[in-house]
């Protein structure tokens, strides 16, 4: 693997960009990139005792026989993720190093070179992290990041990479509590619906809280709703009724099972009307109660007006008493079960296998992948989703959290 440690994110050489900035398993030795079809780029994040470094590699197909190599890709410090709307030939990509977000752009023979960077720090941002859909892309002009160390939205221009407004949120600090979102933001009602969680951040436990922030693309408005009944609510899908549900994810799941109740709200399912900005008041239905009271968390989109959740099986091997919710909500050992929106009945999808409960979802064209952290969260499977199969379809060393089809 290259090492580029002394260099920060936007400031890697004209050298390098020249000779391909990132280059990954589906490189030629003639140097021409990926060739003319489809390219996806991968973002993953590798970690050891003294450093944490990440790694893009640009693929002509997901579909990867043997590990993804490294050996060739570009070394990000820290934690890097990677944003941007599908099949454009846009990469943007900002971390943990400093407040700059640098867009790259694909060429005709599938490098990535440099084309223009903003920066945030204006703003009081420090840092970029925690998920890639923290970036929103409404259109080519105008885009979204949500800062939570900040309680801010930052709103920029993708094209011009300029920073056009930032609008304050304080009622997303709450004393004692730190705030995490959605690893996949919802759109309804020609709006963008971020969920926020928060937990302690001194304790193990979950705040008794959950809220949406609502962008509105038209006119830039952006708010905070929040409800008191329930708390951990980071996954969202749109339900037949063109009603949003919200739900506990599967780390507050975690705490709940390990902690209890004096820790952790019970995980719920809450339904938001995406027009009034409203919750729904008169609804509230407890996870477990779905699933035969099994320990349930995580709503991620489904076929046909349907979700899947995530439910625990206590059997596992890889559990254990007194594990730490972190390490069970990690664990390989959370069951897909598929959730009917209309009716509220989940039954056991057989076919996929258990993975790990904090799953993130990537498109591929027609496809949908979901990731499975393994060994010990060193390295990463990606696997199949739409067929309901659960096929390997590549994996690699580190944690991915970042995955974007280019072309």
């Amino acid at each position: 693997m290259k090492t580029a440690s002394l260099f920060s994110l936007p400031r890697l050489t004209a050298a390098a960009l020249a000779l391909g900035l990132f280059s990954g398993c589906g490189d030629d030795k003639d140097g021409k990139g990926v060739g003319d079809g489809a390219v996806y780029a991968a973002i993953t994040q590798v970690s050891t005792t003294d450093e944490t470094q990440s790694y893009v590699v640009l693929l002509d197909k997901v579909d990867q026989t043997e590990t993804l190599s490294l050996e060739n890709a570009t070394e990000i410090p820290g934690r890097a993720l990677g944003a941007g709307i599908a099949k454009s030939g846009h990469l943007y990509v900002a971390g943990s190093e400093g407040a700059i977000v640098t867009r790259y752009k694909l060429t005709d023979d599938g490098k990535l070179v440099q084309d223009g960077e903003v920066s945030f720090s204006g703003r009081g941002v420090s840092s970029i992290g925690e998920y890639q859909h923290q970036f929103q892309f409404a259109s080519a002009t105008k885009a979204y990041y949500v800062d939570g160390r900040t309680a801010q939205v930052i709103v920029w221009n993708p094209t011009t990479m300029e920073v056009t407004n930032a609008v304050q949120l304080p009622g997303l600090t709450i004393a004692g509590s730190v705030s995490t979102f959605a690893s996949l933001p919802v759109r309804a009602a020609n709006k963008i619906l971020i969920p926020v969680g928060w937990r302690p951040s001194s304790s193990v436990g979950i705040t008794s809280k959950a809220g949406v922030i609502v962008v509105n693309p038209e006119n830039d408005s952006i708010t905070l709703v929040t409800d008191d009944r329930c708390g951990y609510v980071r996954d969202g899908v749109v339900g037949p009724d063109g009603q949003v549900y919200l739900a506990t994810e599967a780390y507050g799941a975690a705490v709940f099972r390990t902690a209890g109740a004096s820790a952790a709200p019970e995980p719920c399912l809450l339904r938001f009307d995406a027009q009034a900005q409203t919750f729904d008041k008169d609804f509230r239905r407890s996870l477990g109660a779905l699933t035969n009271g099994k320990p349930t968390g995580s709503l991620l989109p489904g076929p046909s007006g349907s979700a899947y959740l995530r439910v625990l099986d206590e059997t596992h091997s890889s559990l254990r008493e007194g594990m730490h919710p972190r390490a069970m909500a990690s664990a390989p050992a959370w069951k897909f079960w598929q959730l009917n929106l209309a009716t509220l009945a989940a039954t056991e999808v057989s076919t996929l296998p258990a993975s790990t409960g904090s799953t993130f979802l990537y498109d591929a064209d027609n496809r949908v992948l979901f990731t499975e952290f393994t060994n010990n969260s060193s390295t990463t499977n990606v696997r199949e989703l739409t067929d309901k199969s659960g096929k390997l379809v590549f994996t690699t060393q580190g944690l991915v959290f970042s995955f974007l089809q280019l072309r």
